[in-house]
C-alpha cells in the first residue's frame, strides 16, 4: 500500500509558464460541464488539480454579479479547442503520425477517435511532462502515445526520431498555445526544424497572437497567461510560407470558428495595431528548408 501511494503521487508544477497549462485545463473542465459543451474533456478537472480549482472558485466569486463573466472567460479556449479538434479529425485519414508540440495538459490522445495505428508524439518541458504522466500514464489512449520531455528551444528532433518518428511519412503537427511563448528567433528555428522533418503532404495547426496582443500582455504583466508572451505577428500566412507551408488563417469569432460563442463583430485584418488571435491550418506543398 505504501509503494502504491508513493507511485501515485503527483508532483506540483512550480514553473510559471508550465502553470499556464493548469489554467487551460480548468477552462476545458468548465466547458465540459456546460450542457451545450463544444467538447467532452473528462480528464480536464483532474489535470487542473487543486490549483485549477482554486482559480475556478476565485473566478466564480469575481463573476458573481456578472452572468456573462464565466462565458467570456472560457469562450476562446472552448472555441480554439473545438476548432483544432475538427481540424485534426479532418486530417487523420491522410496521416499515420501526429506530433503535439507544447502539448501542455491536452487529452486528445484519450478523447478523440484516433485509430490504433496512429503514432502520437507529445512533447513539452520536463516539469510539465512529469506532472501529466503521473496522471495519464496508465489511462488507456486511443492510439500509440509517445511522451517526450524536452525544451523546444533546445535540440529536440533526435528524441522524436528515437521514438520511431518517420521523416518520409506525412505528419500532422499541432502547436496549440505554444508559439506566443517563444522569441521570434525561436519561432523561426522551430518552424525550420518542423519543415525539415515534414514530408510533402504534411499538415500543421497552430494559433498565434497579433503584435499588439503580445505587446500589451508583455508590458502590463497582469494576466496569468499573456504576461509570458514573447512573440506576435500580424501576418501568419507569410510566417509559414517562408518554410513552404500554404496556410489558411482565421480569427476566433469568424464564421468557421464561432460555434455560437462570439457575438461581437471582428475588426478587419487590414486595420493594424489591434489585439487579436489567429487560428492557422496549413499544408506543406513542396520541400523547403
Amino acid at each position: 500500500m505504501e509503494k502504491e501511494t508513493i507511485f501515485n503521487q503527483v508532483p506540483e508544477i512550480q514553473d510559471e509558464v508550465c502553470r499556464t497549462a493548469l489554467v487551460m485545463a480548468v477552462k476545458r473542465a468548465i466547458e465540459t460541464e456546460r450542457p451545450d459543451h463544444l467538447f467532452d474533456d473528462s480528464l480536464a478537472a483532474q489535470l487542473a488539480g487543486d490549483t485549477g480549482q482554486a482559480w475556478r472558485e476565485k473566478w466564480e466569486r469575481e463573476d458573481s454579479g456578472n452572468p456573462r463573466g464565466n462565458k467570456l472567460r472560457i469562450q476562446f479556449v472552448a472555441v480554439r479547442t473545438r476548432f483544432f479538434d475538427d481540424f485534426i479529425l479532418s486530417v487523420l485519414p491522410k496521416v499515420n503520425q501526429v506530433v503535439f508540440l507544447g502539448v501542455g495538459l491536452d487529452t486528445r490522445a484519450f478523447r478523440l477517435p484516433f485509430h490504433s495505428e496512429i503514432n502520437l508524439y507529445e512533447i513539452d518541458l520536463p516539469e510539465l511532462m512529469e506532472y501529466r504522466e503521473a496522471i495519464l500514464k496508465h489511462k488507456p489512449a486511443k492510439c500509440h502515445r509517445h511522451a517526450i520531455a524536452s525544451d523546444l528551444t533546445q535540440p529536440w528532433s533526435y528524441l522524436l526520431l528515437q521514438e520511431g518518428f518517420k521523416v518520409e511519412a506525412p505528419t500532422l503537427w499541432v502547436m496549440e498555445g505554444l508559439l506566443m511563448y517563444l522569441s521570434e528567433a525561436e519561432v523561426h528555428e522551430l518552424l525550420k526544424t518542423i519543415s525539415q522533418l515534414s514530408a510533402d503532404g504534411s499538415y500543421l495547426g497552430a494559433d498565434l497572437v497579433s503584435v499588439k496582443s503580445w505587446q500589451v500582455g508583455f508590458q502590463h504583466q497582469k494576466g496569468l497567461i499573456s504576461k509570458h508572451w514573447r512573440f506576435g505577428t500580424d501576418e501568419p500566412e507569410q510566417l509559414f510560407a517562408t518554410r513552404g507551408w500554404n496556410a489558411s488563417v482565421i480569427q476566433p469569432g469568424d464564421i468557421r470558428a464561432n460555434y455560437n460563442r462570439y457575438a461581437v463583430q471582428l475588426t478587419p485584418r487590414e486595420i493594424k495595431g489591434v489585439r487579436r488571435s489567429f487560428l492557422v491550418t496549413a499544408k506543406k506543398e513542396e520541400s523547403s528548408l
